[in-house]
């Protein structure tokens, strides 16, 4: 069960579950630390990017789900 989606906040998200906030530097994604991350989406900021957006969600669910187990 998917654990995050891109219509998430990207604040809340990482709230959430901070795991979030590594995926997304790895992928160069600085969007904890950006002041639009409270009022954006993630799939909006990472779309913003030129990255895919349901890839790295689907990644971020992964790690979620292994966590979990």
């Amino acid at each position: 069960m998917a654990k995050v989606d891109k219509d998430m906040n990207i604040m809340e998200a990482v709230e959430r579950y901070p795991i979030i906030a590594q995926v997304l530097m790895r992928y160069g994604l600085g969007c904890v630390g950006c002041i639009i991350s409270s009022a954006e989406t993630l799939g909006e900021g990472i779309a913003a990017h030129g990255l895919n957006p349901d890839i790295i969600i689907e990644e971020v669910n992964m790690i979620l789900e292994k966590q979990e187990g």
